[in-house]
């Protein structure tokens, strides 16, 4: 895609090789040369094996598990590129972890999305470029340009072709319902709601079905999955309330614990995910599909570099 110079640099660490790696075949560049490893008792050890003086440098790092490890090497990995006289520096965080505690839920708790937004921006980075915060205003947690990439487009056009009159949407959670109407809108198809109780973390109770899914075809969207068990449980009460085809989908794949056993086991068909989060060999299941984000971070990194307007993607 871009042809006209070579003063773009693309790095990235060990969270997700693959994903930069594809974004680098879609704008038909390199990868640049680092070196990311350890010293003997553990810590991290980065060297640039290039010179990026006065150059526009993205750094592709998702903040995925092992989370600690994967956030050092993007935290190192700027401060090396702004130490060695970087012009731009652009961290592209496909996942960004620690999203998931963005309020005081409780007395007494930290506010750990915006003490990592902080963190990146002291190491030196200039901009951000992510997909699917787990909760939009995190944006305003960074005193730097943020641009908020969308997965849904990627989602909902491969779903597209099982649009008929008995699909639907369904919305995992009171707190997905904004992301399942504009799903359903795009579809064209009804929408319904699980609606749960959460006594504590990681753990849910289903509590009913709002909406008419006998002899449906449903769709369960979701920003993330993690130890499965909102999906899951929505599947299971759907199946109870007579859907004929389940299906769930979402972002980031980061499928911890029971997740994958509990999938295994379910009444869900298929689940369809993003590769912002790289799945591990005992992750590849049948029941899980993967589509690739390459291309969309390809062309956002192009207009990001070119200083062109990001409204189309966004639009698109």
């Amino acid at each position: 895609m871009i042809t006209h110079s070579t003063e773009i640099k693309l790095f990235t660490g060990n969270s997700n090789r693959a994903l930069a790696e594809a974004i680098a075949k879609e704008l038909n560049l390199p990868l640049s040369e680092i070196e990311v490893g350890h010293f003997s008792d553990g810590e991290i050890s980065v060297h640039i094996g290039e010179t990026v003086r006065g150059r526009d440098v993205f750094i592709i790092q998702s903040t995925c598990a092992p989370v600690n490890e994967n956030l050092m090497e993007l935290l190192i990995m700027i401060d090396a590129a702004k130490r060695a006289s970087a012009g731009r520096i652009t961290a592209v965080v496909p996942y960004f972890g620690y999203a998931r505690q963005d309020r005081k839920a409780r007395s007494r708790d930290p506010i750990t999305a915006k003490l990592v937004a902080d963190i990146i921006t002291s190491a030196g980075a200039d901009r951000i470029l992510t997909m699917d915060l787990h909760a939009a205003q995190i944006q305003g947690f960074f005193d730097i340009p943020v641009d908020h990439l969308l997965g849904g487009p990627l989602l909902y056009k491969y779903f597209a072709k099982l649009v008929d009159d008995d699909f639907m949407v369904v919305s995992p959670d009171v707190g997905s319902v904004s992301r399942a109407r504009t799903v359903a809108q795009k579809l064209n198809c009804p929408m319904a709601i699980v609606d749960k109780r959460r006594p504590k973390a990681n753990q849910i109770e289903v509590m009913n079905i709002i909406g008419d899914v006998k002899g449906k075809k449903c769709l369960m969207i979701d920003d993330m999955i993690d130890t499965a068990g909102t999906i899951v449980q929505g599947a299971e009460a759907l199946y109870a309330n007579g859907a004929k085809e389940i299906y769930a989908c979402c972002t980031h794949a980061v499928l911890s614990g029971p997740a994958i056993e509990r999938i295994k086991n379910s009444h869900i068909t298929k689940l369809v995910v993003l590769d912002t989060i790289p799945l591990t060999e005992e992750k590849k299941i049948d029941k899980i599909e993967v589509i690739s984000v390459a291309k969309l971070f390809a062309l956002a990194i192009e207009n990001v570099y070119l200083d062109k307007k990001m409204s189309e993607i966004y639009d698109d």
